[in-house]
């Protein structure tokens, strides 16, 4: 397989799952659950550089989306009836080549790099975001030309053109002050950028790109910088006002933000950064920061800065992290890695109880079993300092215990 571009996307089914992989040939390649082959495999024009998922036709349907270096849009609708030809192993290589066309396709500006489909202004309906290798950013929008919501026939128009000082490495989009949607870019040495959404003002503001920085010492002003915006915090009554946000920069800075003017925390790793990821793998509805270095180095770092690291097989040249159905028709935590070789490797289920240190004590504490035992081994659980001062020198003693089968 050539270089991939590799991004996980979510089609259709709740308890689905697809991964998209696009190579610098025009192949898009679909895979499900655990097969290692292909579950559907599609054909674009040109080299690969954007592959995604979304309502972008705001038909409440999502399409795979992919674009090319020389500016070609393509959608694909994988889960239209007269795409869905199996063959007898359940895989979906089309023979016929009219039925592997996309079904739409337009050309836009080329030299694409990254791309977005979000609510960017708050209007409810999806935007067409497209940063490129020149530090302009474009936004579009679906006109729809058709009734039939299950037909797509329209084109994009472009709604605004930004211009940035540095180059564009991701897009990203989280809540504003008001909690109302931000379109962020990320800019060299961890800044970023705010752009306005100003196609539906009456007066145009006198600028359209905000520019911060978080740090007032740069140590190098033109280092690769990703963000990810729109990170989860659960049900914490302290959601209300501006999301966070992370910045990982390829000398290895990596820090988390709320808002534009409030760290949260800041660390620097020995690794190169190059892709930055959100993720919950506790279960408790904050989504962690998940990094990764080109050498596979993984870092998974909470909000209270308690840091978890994994270290992938081989060399990564893509990395993606979400919910994936991989075994059991469930979705569970994933860290998906494509290496150098051309390999796609899926950990699947990546799930810690905590990420925060504890103590041992503690921790038996709140297990009822624990105090079962005690009282086997004579000690009165109702009086604190009997049980503080002996369990110590019996915990290693549970072992012994019949039916200790906690330890």
């Amino acid at each position: 397989m050539p270089s991939v571009n590799l991004l996980q996307v979510f089609l259709q089914s709740s308890q689905s799952r697809l991964k998209v992989v696009g190579d610098t040939n025009g192949k898009l390649y679909v895979y499900k659950n655990d097969d290692s082959k292909p579950w559907a495999v599609r054909s674009c024009q040109g080299m690969l550089t954007c592959v995604g998922v979304g309502d972008v036709c705001n038909k409440g349907k999502n399409l795979v989306v992919a674009v090319s270096a020389e500016g070609w849009f393509h959608l694909f609708d994988l889960t239209s009836s007269t795409s869905k030809h199996p063959d007898p192993s359940g895989h979906h290589e089309l023979a016929a080549a009219e039925e592997q066309k996309p079904v739409f396709k337009q050309h836009i500006p080329a030299n694409t790099k990254v791309m977005l489909i979000s609510d960017i202004d708050g209007d409810g309906k999806c935007e067409l975001v497209v940063g490129y290798t020149d530090r302009v950013v474009r936004a579009f929008r679906w006109e729809d030309l058709s009734e039939n919501s299950d037909h797509v026939s329209g084109q994009l128009l472009l709604l605004k053109k930004w211009l940035l000082e540095g180059q564009v490495d991701s897009l990203s989009v989280n809540p504003g002050p008001d909690g109302s949607p931000e379109m962020m870019v990320s800019q060299p040495g961890c800044g970023y950028a705010i752009l306005l959404c100003t196609w539906d003002s009456d007066e145009a503001p006198i600028r359209d790109v905000i520019l911060h920085q978080t740090s007032g010492r740069i140590h190098n002003k033109n280092v690769s910088t990703h963000l990810i915006g729109s990170i989860g915090r659960g049900c914490s009554s302290e959601n209300s006002g501006s999301g966070l946000f992370a910045l990982c920069t390829l000398d290895g800075t990596l820090k988390l933000m709320e808002g534009a003017d409030k760290l949260l925390w800041s660390v620097q790793v020995d690794h190169q950064l190059f892709a930055l990821e959100k993720l919950d793998v506790t279960g408790n509805g904050h989504e962690e920061v998940i990094a990764c270095a080109w050498d596979g180095q993984t870092y998974i770092i909470d909000h209270n800065r308690t840091v978890a690291r994994f270290q992938a097989d081989e060399n990564v040249s893509a990395f993606c992290a979400g919910l994936y159905a991989c075994k059991g028709g469930s979705n569970s935590p994933c860290l998906v890695y494509v290496s150098f070789n051309q390999k796609i490797y899926i950990y699947w289920d990546v799930q810690l109880e905590r990420m925060e240190s504890t103590n041992l004590l503690k921790i038996l504490d709140c297990d009822p079993e624990f105090g079962n035992l005690l009282q086997q081994l004579g000690v009165d659980c109702s009086f604190d300092i009997s049980v503080k001062a002996s369990r110590q020198q019996r915990v290693y003693r549970l072992g012994s215990v019949e039916g200790c089968a906690w330890l």
